[in-house]
C-alpha cells in the first residue's frame, strides 16, 4: 500500500452557514424544532433568512467544517462536494482552498442554486439548523475522485449526505474504492433525523462499508431504538472497528475492540454556539486515526476542537487547533 497524501478525504454537503442569534419564541414563531435540523426549499430559505437577525455568513457544511479543522491541525485534507457555478459557490471553493484542502469537484451548471444552512442560535448555545440543500445534494458517482480517495488515510462521509439515492451511491463507490486500497472508511451520523429517515439503511451500510463511526448519544439510542447508552454502544462496537460517542458535557467514549476510552470535555469559560461542535470533534479524533496516535490521544484532541468552537460564534476553528494542542501536548 503507497503511503497517503492526505489523512482525511471527506465527503459531504457544500453548505454555506448563516448564523445569527435568536430567542425561543423566535423559533416558535417560525415553526423550528429546537436543536434539530429541517431540510427547506428555496422559497422557505429566502423567507426564513429575511426574518433573521443579523449575523455572520461563512463556508461550513458538517463535513467541510472537519476538513478545516483538521488543517488546523496541520493535517493535509480533501474535500468532495457539490457546489454551483455562482458566487457562493466560488466563495466556497475560494475558502476551502485558502485553509489547505484540494476542493477540486466539478462545479453544477444550470441546476439549483448553492446549497444553504441557516443556523438559529439561542443564549444556551443551542443551535436550530434549517437547510436548503440545493447543489450539495446533488452529488453523484460520477463525482467521486478515485484517485483522491485511493491517496487518502481516511475517507470520512457525512450522514447529511444519505438522503438522495445519487449521493448515497457516490458513498457506495467511495468506500469500495477506499477499501480496495487498503483506506478506512469512517461516517458520521450526523442528526437523528436523519438516523430516524434511515435507520436500517444507515445500519446495513455500517455493517457492510464502514470501519469508523462517529456519533453523539442521541444518534447512536436513535440507531438502535434503546434507551439505554451502554446497552446501545455495546450494538455498535458489536459491527464497527472503532467509534467515538460524544455526550457534551459528560465528554466522550471512545471503543475499539475490547478497548474503551472515557474522554472528558474540554473546560469552556461560555458556551457561545455549539454549531460545529461535533464536527470539530471528528476533525481531531479522525487526524489522530489517521497518523496512528493512541485512541486517548484522538479522543482528546477531538475534545479540545470541540471546546474551542463551541466559545465562539461559527462552525470552524479561530484560532490553530495543532498550537492548542501542542500547549496540552497531546502532539
Amino acid at each position: 500500500m503507497t503511503q497517503p497524501r492526505f489523512d482525511i478525504c471527506a465527503v459531504g454537503n457544500a453548505i454555506v452557514d448563516v448564523i445569527a442569534p435568536c430567542d425561543d419564541a423566535f423559533l416558535a414563531r417560525e415553526g423550528l424544532s429546537k436543536g434539530g435540523m429541517m431540510l427547506i426549499d428555496e422559497a422557505r430559505a429566502v423567507s426564513l433568512y429575511d426574518a433573521m437577525a443579523t449575523g455572520m455568513e461563512a463556508s461550513g457544511g458538517s463535513a467541510g467544517n472537519t476538513i478545516a479543522g483538521a488543517a488546523s491541525f496541520g493535517g493535509r485534507a480533501a474535500y468532495i462536494g457539490k457546489v454551483a457555478n455562482d458566487d457562493l459557490g466560488s466563495v466556497y471553493r475560494t475558502d476551502m482552498r485558502a485553509i489547505g484542502a484540494v476542493f477540486d469537484t466539478p462545479e453544477l451548471i444550470g441546476g439549483a442554486a448553492t446549497g444553504r444552512s441557516l443556523i438559529n442560535v439561542t443564549e444556551d448555545g443551542q443551535r436550530t439548523m434549517s437547510t436548503f440543500l440545493g447543489a450539495a445534494n446533488q452529488l453523484t458517482p460520477d463525482d467521486i475522485d478515485g484517485d483522491v480517495v485511493e491517496a487518502s488515510e481516511i475517507l470520512y462521509l457525512e450522514g447529511y449526505l444519505f438522503d438522495p439515492s445519487d449521493a448515497r451511491a457516490a458513498f457506495e463507490r467511495a468506500a469500495d474504492v477506499a477499501h480496495a486500497a487498503g483506506r478506512r472508511v469512517a461516517v458520521t451520523l450526523s442528526d437523528t433525523f436523519v438516523v430516524d429517515r434511515w435507520r436500517d439503511e444507515l445500519r446495513a451500510f455500517i455493517e457492510t462499508s464502514c470501519d469508523i463511526v462517529l456519533a453523539n448519544e442521541a444518534e447512536l439510542l436513535s440507531l438502535f431504538q434503546l434507551t439505554d447508552f451502554e446497552a446501545a454502544l455495546s450494538e455498535l462496537r458489536a459491527i464497527v472497528d472503532t467509534a467515538a460517542v460524544t455526550r457534551s458535557e459528560k465528554g466522550s467514549v471512545v471503543v475499539s475492540g475490547d478497548e474503551r476510552i472515557e474522554i472528558a470535555a474540554y473546560p469552556v469559560g461560555k458556551v457561545v454556539d455549539t454549531t460545529g461542535a461535533g464536527d470539530q470533534y471528528a476533525a481531531g479524533f479522525l487526524l489522530g486515526l489517521a497518523r496512528g496516535w493512541p485512541l486517548e490521544t484522538c479522543g482528546k484532541l477531538g475534545s479540545v476542537a470541540a471546546a474551542e468552537v463551541i466559545a465562539h460564534w461559527g462552525p470552524r476553528p479561530q484560532v490553530s487547533l495543532r498550537a492548542l494542542a501542542e500547549a496540552e501536548g497531546l502532539i
